[in-house]
């Protein structure tokens, strides 16, 4: 990954830069994401929203319905609606799950692995080797980095003890 990848709305008003690598890209395949995004899937970087740093205008937030019941915050443009990131209950407004469509240079980050395949749309062949699961996988062990999993903890740690 390059130092600081960099990303946006397609209007340009939204603009923010990644200061550190990713935890984990996931490409989900849930019929939620396909209906979400228009496409067969959509690929989210996670990374602890500390490290997104805004170069433009604030997003808007909107709360969308998810499959937890829990919903999920959609980080979008207020000019042109488009989606760059969105937040999950589990850790908050603390992790950003990027939209990796919306960086500049889109191919600098790949999946880690496949999730929810059991809805993916059967014209997509999985060929890159990576983990794919038929829902989401049952632990990050062999799916996140060891630092990624040490990032993670930090930030959860952080959450269960705010002010820390």
């Amino acid at each position: 990954m390059p130092d600081k990848l960099e990303g946006g709305c397609t209007c340009g008003h939204v603009r923010y830069r990644l200061t550190a690598a990713p935890m984990v890209t996931h490409c989900c395949h849930c019929t939620w994401c396909q209906r979400e995004t228009g496409s067969a899937f959509a690929v989210n970087a996670v990374i602890e929203m500390a490290e997104v740093e805004r170069t433009g205008a604030e997003p808007e937030i909107v709360l969308t319905p998810s499959l937890s019941g829990k919903g999920q915050e959609i980080a979008r443009c207020p000019r042109c609606h488009v989606a760059v990131w969105s937040h999950y209950s589990t850790a908050g407004r603390a992790a950003a799950f990027i939209r990796v469509g919306t960086l500049d240079d889109n191919t600098a980050i790949a999946p880690d692995v496949h999730i929810f395949t059991s809805t993916r749309v059967p014209w997509l062949e999985l060929t890159d080797g990576k983990p794919a699961f038929d829902e989401f996988y049952p632990s990050p062990e062999g799916v996140w980095s060891p630092d990624a999993r040490r990032r993670w903890a930090e930030l959860m740690t952080h959450l269960a003890r705010p002010g820390q």
